[in-house]
C-alpha cells in the first residue's frame, strides 16, 4: 500500500526543490524528516509539510505502521510561471520568470529481504 501528497502551486523553482527531492528519495521516514529538519533551503520546509501530510495519509486513512514506511517518491514538476517585465534603459523590457512547482510525495510499506 502506499499513501500520497501533493502541495500545488508553490513559489520556489522546482530545480531547486529538486535536488532535495534526490536526498530523501528510498530513505525511512524519519530519517528523510530529520534530513529536511536540517537542510536549510526554502524548498526543504514545503517538501517537509508534504512529507508529513503523506505520513498522517499513510496512518490514519490506510492504517499503516509508521516505522515501516519508506518515501517511494519525490518529485517537484514544473507549476505555472509568471512573467513581469523589470524596465531597462532606453525603454527596453527585461522579463522575469516567477518560477512555481507542484510537489509531491508517496510514501510506502518497506519490502521485507528474504535471506
Amino acid at each position: 500500500m502506499e499513501a500520497r501528497a501533493e502541495a500545488k502551486y508553490v513559489r520556489v523553482s522546482p530545480r531547486k526543490v529538486n535536488y532535495i527531492c534526490k536526498e530523501i528519495r528510498g530513505k525511512q521516514v524519519d530519517e528523510a524528516l530529520t534530513i529536511l529538519h536540517f537542510t536549510p533551503k526554502k524548498g526543504a520546509e514545503v517538501l517537509e509539510q508534504v512529507l508529513r501530510s503523506a505520513i498522517a495519509n499513510a496512518e490514519n486513512n490506510l492504517s499503516l505502521d509508521r516505522d515501516t514506511l519508506v518515501v517511494s517518491q519525490a518529485w517537484a514538476n514544473d507549476g505555472p510561471t509568471m512573467k513581469r517585465w523589470h524596465p531597462k534603459a532606453k525603454g527596453a523590457a527585461y522579463p522575469i520568470l516567477k518560477r512555481t512547482s507542484h510537489i509531491g510525495v508517496v510514501v510506502s510499506e518497506k519490502e521485507e529481504e528474504e535471506l
